[in-house]
């Protein structure tokens, strides 16, 4: 889909939907990766690290959705969500979230 194909209002919406939809589902996919990443490598207590990580995944939560609206292109903004989630993911895989059992 193209501007030339559509109207240029219906376009502009399309993008705000497409930004709203990312922010959201974008956001919170972030913010739960960074989450687990944080419960696992944050020292002390097991109960206190996971606290502290949940209490963070709101202001990454914040972060992302910013960033999503200040991009300046929605696939862009896609694209550096989907890096850092993909960097997350290899960052949970590295602190052994994956084995079998769960973390120690």
């Amino acid at each position: 889909m193209s501007a030339r194909t559509i109207s240029a209002p219906v376009y502009r919406r399309l993008i705000v939907a497409g930004r709203v939809g990312l922010a959201a589902l974008g956001g919170y996919a972030v913010a739960a990766l960074a989450s687990g990443v944080l419960a696992l490598i944050l020292p002390g207590p097991r109960a206190e690290a996971v606290s502290t990580a949940m209490l963070a995944s709101f202001a990454i939560m914040a972060t992302a959705v910013i960033w999503v609206f200040a991009a300046r292109t929605l696939r862009r903004a896609a694209l550096i969500l989907g890096v850092a989630a993909c960097a997350l993911t290899a960052a949970l895989w590295l602190a052994g979230a994956f084995r079998a059992g769960g973390a120690a």
